[in-house]
C-alpha cells in the first residue's frame, strides 16, 4: 500500500482538496455578489478600501446612470473603448491588434475593454499578474451578459478613479469643476476622460500639454461616437 505524500503533517491530497474547495466556494461567492450588484450600486471597491487603510481620503457618491451627463458617456467610450456596443465583453480584434503590435515594436499596449476594467476595479485589484487577468476576462463576459452594457457603464461610471481619492462621476464633477456630474458640459467630460486610465499621472486641473491635446482628440471623437451611433446600447 502505497504511503501518501506529507507536507507539514498533512497529506498532499487534503491540500489539494482544501485548496479547490476554496477557490470553488470563492468563485461562488464572486458570482453571487455580481448578481447582486445588478440592482445595488457598488458599496466600495479594493482600491478604495487600500486608500482607508492607508488614512487618505476617499470621496464617492453613487448617482444613477440618468444622472450623468451624455456627453461623459460618450467621452469614456471614445477614450477607452469604441466597440463597447459591439463585443461580449472582451475585444478580441483589439487584443489581436495589440499582441501584432507588440511584434512590431516590442511593447504591449492596452486592450482592456470598459467591461474589462469594470470587472477589475468592482472585483479585483492592482496587480495579480495572468492569475487576475483570466478572473477580469472571465467576469467581464459574465456581467456583459448579466448586466447588459447600460449597467456595466453606468457602475463604471461609478467606481472609476479620477485621481486625488476621487470615485465616481459624481466626485470626479465636483472635484474638479464644482458641479453634479449631470451638468458636464463636452469640453470638461473629454477633459475627465483624458486623463483616464492613468489619473494619478494625468491632471485635470492644471492640464499639461498631453491632456489638452488629448482633451481636443476625445472632443472629435466624440462627435464620431454620436454620429456613428457607437453609445446606442446605452440608450436602447
Amino acid at each position: 500500500m502505497d504511503t501518501p505524500v506529507i507536507h507539514n503533517g498533512w497529506p498532499i491530497g487534503t491540500w489539494i482538496s482544501s485548496g479547490l474547495k476554496f477557490l470553488g466556494g470563492l468563485l461562488v461567492a464572486v458570482h453571487v455578489y455580481a448578481l447582486i450588484l445588478y440592482v445595488m450600486p457598488v458599496p466600495g471597491t479594493a482600491n478604495m478600501a487600500g486608500r482607508v487603510v492607508q488614512g487618505t481620503p476617499v470621496y464617492h457618491t453613487w448617482v444613477p446612470l440618468e444622472e450623468i451627463s451624455p456627453h461623459l458617456v460618450r467621452a469614456v467610450i471614445a477614450a477607452e473603448d469604441t466597440q463597447f456596443c459591439n463585443h461580449g465583453g472582451i475585444d478580441v480584434e483589439a487584443i489581436q491588434d495589440a499582441l501584432a503590435e507588440r511584434e512590431r515594436r516590442g511593447q504591449l499596449r492596452g486592450a482592456s475593454t470598459l467591461t474589462q476594467q469594470t470587472a477589475k476595479n468592482v472585483f479585483f485589484w492592482n496587480g495579480g499578474g495572468y492569475a487576475r487577468k483570466g478572473g477580469e476576462a472571465w467576469m467581464a463576459v459574465f456581467i456583459d451578459g448579466f448586466w447588459g452594457k447600460r449597467r456595466v457603464l453606468e457602475v463604471y461610471l461609478n467606481v472609476a478613479e479620477w485621481g486625488d481619492g476621487l470615485y465616481g462621476a459624481e466626485a470626479a464633477a465636483y472635484g474638479r469643476f464644482n458641479k453634479p456630474a449631470k451638468d458636464l458640459t463636452a469640453f470638461e467630460a473629454a477633459r475627465l476622460a483624458a486623463v483616464l486610465p492613468s489619473p494619478n499621472k494625468w491632471r485635470v486641473r492644471p492640464a499639461g500639454p498631453y491632456v489638452r491635446q488629448r482633451t481636443a482628440t476625445l472632443q472629435a471623437r466624440m462627435n464620431t461616437v454620436r454620429r456613428d451611433g457607437l453609445d446606442s446600447c446605452i440608450w436602447d
